[in-house]
């Protein structure tokens, strides 16, 4: 049985989704395979993503970018975290490495956490960067970045090149020579469409489903009473703390009996934040998508470009999206002819580049 040690990205949980993609995809192709996950992220998020068993660690693997909002973050407080986490500490990067060596992990995969790169390099162990970005790329382009979070960026980059293996997720930021490009990764829908909209209580009617979702992060949706009446069914995961419905609104809790990417194959179109997993599994099914976007951020113009190209898309301004008055926004986008779903299949990709780069590894 072959081991792997995985370190997650908390930041969102567009990293871990992307995580678990991949993960899926290596335990189809290799039943048995020991799967060992390092980070903060929920371990409920890991048991609903993965049919594959798995241990769960508790570790502070990455900081990122501290956020005081979903759309807003601050430089200087991620100075101050970044230089107190574990991969600023080299005795918490030494008993990692004893750790994963302890339990047999013969490969570290980091979706983009340098601190799993540099406890791999520690241990002496190969391993594989998944990314569309790096903090390295981002703290450097960050407005208004002091120049300590660029000279850590740096520091990052360097654990960066230490992977023998660099999978480059599109839409990627940078394109690096040498890397190994694949389509879009995200997890795969479980039910049919029409299964889940029954599950949800709507009808067959033909309405059309909209899923309003910042993509895991909680977040004041504003006024939601006005969507209740209106012509298409509303469905706002982490729109209530329980299960709730009034007339064609549906809110319903983040962690509840409905996988995030079921709804957004039940849906027509999308409305949220764009992030790298809800563009990706948008993506998959072919749904129109009003996004707000956060321009200061270095990853947004990349994903709105991609998103603007691939799929029927409009970019939402704040003040739209927090007063609920985008229906209209979506009403134009569901008269234009629907896309065709993606049949690319990133994570499927990235599974096989690993198996190939480390036949020894993987018998």
């Amino acid at each position: 049985m072959v081991a792997v040690a995985f370190f997650v990205s908390p930041h969102g949980f567009g990293h871990a989704a992307r995580a678990a993609a991949v993960l899926e995809a290596l335990a189809d192709r290799r039943p048995g395979l020991e799967i060992h996950l390092f980070t903060t992220v929920p371990r409920w998020f890991f048991s609903e993503s993965l049919a594959a068993p798995f241990r769960y660690h508790r570790v502070a693997c990455d900081v990122g970018l501290v956020q005081t909002s979903p759309l807003d973050a601050d430089p200087a407080a991620t100075v101050e975290r970044l230089a107190a986490s574990p991969w600023n500490d080299p005795a918490a990067v030494a008993r990692l490495a004893r750790h994963l060596e302890s339990l047999g992990c013969a490969l570290v995969v980091a979706d983009i956490s340098a601190l799993g790169l540099r406890v791999a390099a520690c241990a002496g162990l190969p391993a594989v960067l998944v990314e569309s970005f790096t903090w390295g790329w981002i703290y450097d382009r960050l407005p208004g970045a002091p120049r300590a979070l660029q000279r850590l960026g740096r520091e990052m980059a360097e654990d960066v090149a230490r992977a023998e293996l660099r999978v480059q997720a599109r839409p990627c930021c940078e394109e690096v020579a040498g890397a190994t490009a694949v389509p879009p990764i995200a997890r795969r829908p479980r039910l049919p469409r029409e299964t889940v909209r029954r599950l949800l209580g709507i009808p067959p009617d033909g309405q059309p489903v909209v899923l309003a979702s910042m993509g895991g992060v909680p977040w004041d949706y504003g006024p939601l009473g006005g969507l209740a009446a209106a012509g298409a069914w509303t469905v706002v995961p982490g729109g209530a703390a329980r299960a709730g419905r009034r007339g064609r609104l549906l809110t319903l809790p983040f962690h509840g009996r409905h996988y995030h990417p079921d709804l957004v194959a039940a849906a027509d179109a999308v409305v949220g934040k764009l992030g790298y997993s809800t563009t990706a599994e948008a993506l998959r099914t072919g749904v129109a998508f009003a996004y707000l976007s956060r321009p200061e951020f270095p990853e947004s113009p990349v994903l709105a470009s991609f998103v603007e190209a691939r799929l029927n898309a409009r970019e939402l301004d704040r003040e739209t999206f927090a007063t609920g008055r985008w229906l209209p926004v979506v009403a134009e986008l569901l008269a234009m002819a629907p896309r065709e779903p993606s049949t690319d299949d990133g994570a499927a990709a990235a599974a096989a580049a690993i198996l190939e780069r480390f036949p020894g590894v993987f018998g």
